[in-house]
């Protein structure tokens, strides 16, 4: 049976972006584990389960919010230190504003990206401000994974719209990063489609998708390119 590791944050992943994903490989008969930084439940973005904010939509949050509450894996994940890459046919990461505190910052969760890409098997797929972990990993050669990788994600044009003047979300924390930003610095070939509906981007062993809107996409696309 193929399986699937998913690397989610405790400080607040987006709702659809692990859910579409997760539900897509288990309908394809994955063995999934979940695992957090310190191996608690992970955190859902409460704006991502709101059915009145547009871009979630009543039928997506009920659908996220009942697999965030009842799913034995979200429920049960393992610490990021106790997996390792050679154990999993693809790693996930979700994406969501909280991953910028933890997930983007784990050394263990770098290192599981930079062995899959590097290995001889193995995809990873990448959302959203999940993308910023590409600036921050090293790869064997000390060069920051993203360097030369064709990727879409999380857009400035965006964020923009979320942040006030001194760069504080809604709920009061401040964003100590912008992800277009890092992944352009780092060397990465950015293009978040913004004139598409729907923004995903492979590169190698690599699957990266702009955001909520292209989780399913993404999804889809990373068992393609399983199948290959």
């Amino acid at each position: 049976m193929a399986s699937a590791l998913f690397i989610v944050s405790e400080e607040g992943y987006w709702g659809e972006e692990c859910v579409e994903p997760l539900t897509t490989l288990d309908e394809a008969g994955f063995d999934i584990t979940v695992a957090t930084p310190s191996g608690s439940k992970p955190v859902i973005d409460d704006t991502s389960i709101d059915p009145d904010n547009p871009f979630v939509g009543s039928e997506t949050a009920e659908k996220v919010e009942q697999v965030h509450e009842t799913d034995d894996r979200l429920n049960n994940p393992i610490p990021i230190a106790e997996a390792t890459a050679e154990e999993y046919d693809t790693i996930v990461y979700p994406g969501g504003h909280g991953v910028e505190w933890d997930v983007n910052q784990d050394h263990h969760a770098r290192s599981l990206l930079r062995e899959t890409i590097e290995g001889e098997n193995g995809k990873v797929l990448v959302v959203c401000h999940t993308l910023a972990i590409l600036a921050f990993a090293r790869d064997n050669e000390g060069q920051p994974l993203a360097n030369g990788r064709d990727v879409t994600g999380f857009p400035n044009e965006w964020e923009a719209d979320l942040v006030d003047e001194n760069d504080r979300l809604p709920d009061g924390r401040k964003l100590p990063y912008w992800v277009e930003d890092e992944v352009e610095a780092a060397g990465g070939n950015w293009d978040a489609e913004l004139d598409q509906d729907v923004s995903v981007r492979v590169d190698g062993d690599l699957v990266t998708g702009r955001g909520p809107q292209s989780s399913g996409a993404a999804a889809e696309t990373l068992l393609d390119e399983l199948s290959r």
